[in-house]
């Protein structure tokens, strides 16, 4: 059975999240990757506050492998309570 995506791969590809800001918030966005994506580095974890320091937004590049580790890392974020949004 074939995936239909425009995607190649192996690929590496970057997964960002957004909530509101919190000491653990990029713990948690790095635990739900880490869930689908184990070898993940902190070399490929960053983070960006907005304007007003009120959210933040954790962007982490992973080597993604199939379009399903995709969906089950987007489902992950979606599902967690912290996550306001994941690009």
């Amino acid at each position: 059975m074939s995936e239909e995506t425009l995607f190649e791969f192996p690929c590496e590809f970057s997964i960002k999240a957004m909530g509101l800001t919190s000491p653990d918030f990029d713990v948690a966005v790095v635990e739900v990757v880490r869930r689908h994506a184990p070898d993940i580095t902190e070399g490929c974890v960053s983070s960006r506050p907005s304007k007003n320091g009120k959210y933040t937004s954790i962007t982490v590049t992973i080597q993604a492998t199939s379009k399903k580790q995709l969906d089950a890392i987007y489902q992950g974020l979606t599902d967690h309570k912290h996550v306001l949004m994941s690009l």
